[in-house]
């Protein structure tokens, strides 16, 4: 049953409390990382200027948007949608760092939520900031320590199979068995779900092997791919208006 947004934060504080937790931690890891890139390269100064807020917020309202056109992909169930709200994200965390990253995702989660509200007590919301983040990360913390085209690729091969083996895992561990509970149904009924569209699926490790997996893989690729392509021109733009400073931008 959908609920009010306050009155689902009212009733589901252990989850909205997790999701705090997790969402300071990714901060917190992305904070560390970042502050020895600067170090490394003699920066100084403030982390987030007001400009750099205000793009980052930009990045937030497109990623947002792109998070609520998803679509069902055909070897997995139709609760598992693709969407391709990490490109903006993912370019944020390039422009302006893995800490703005974090908070880029964040904010997306928090303006789908104001937007459509929570149809499951934030399960599916927390999963999409943590698994989001396993793609972010480690890739914008790999091209912030090293600014430059092969960096860039190889930081997109880190996030994808990063997404790939978290996002995997956390379904089996956490994901599947938070809604079986929060539906009320047995594990079994998801699991004849994979079945359905996949007779190799007959238990939660072959579930997200063969639905959950791939469905990360194509993601982290696509988004990588557009990334790639969209990084390089949208930095000439956003400098042209003064949004970065050349050596933030810089791609060698």
């Amino acid at each position: 049953m959908k609920e009010g947004l306050f009155e689902t934060i009212r009733s589901n504080g252990l989850y909205v409390l997790s999701f705090a937790l997790i969402v300071a931690a990714a901060f917190a890891v992305a904070f560390v990382f970042e502050r020895a890139a600067r170090k490394k390269d003699g920066e100084s100064g403030p982390l987030f200027t007001t400009r750099s807020i205000a793009l980052a917020g930009i990045f937030s309202a497109f990623a947002a948007v792109l998070h609520l056109l998803d679509f069902p992909m055909p070897f997995a169930p139709g609760f598992y949608k693709l969407d391709f709200s990490e490109v903006p994200v993912l370019v944020g965390s390039y422009a302006l760092g893995p800490t703005a990253g974090v908070m880029i995702e964040f904010i997306k989660i928090l303006l789908k939520l104001v937007i459509k509200g929570t149809s499951t007590a934030f399960i599916g919301d927390l999963a999409n900031f943590v698994v989001g983040c396993s793609f972010i990360l480690p890739a914008s913390i790999i091209y912030r320590f090293n600014r430059t085209r092969k960096s860039a690729f190889i930081s997109c091969i880190a996030g994808t199979l990063t997404i790939t083996v978290f996002g995997t895992v956390f379904n089996a561990v956490y994901l599947l068995p938070a809604f079986s509970a929060f539906y009320g149904m047995p594990m079994q009924t998801l699991i004849d779900m994979g079945t359905a569209i996949n007779s190799g699926i007959t238990n939660v490790a072959t579930f997200v092997v063969l639905a959950v997996a791939p469905l990360n893989l194509v993601k982290g690729a696509a988004v990588s791919l557009i990334t790639m392509l969209l990084y390089k021109p949208l930095m000439k733009a956003l400098r042209k208006m003064k949004l970065v400073p050349s050596q933030r931008s810089k791609t060698k």
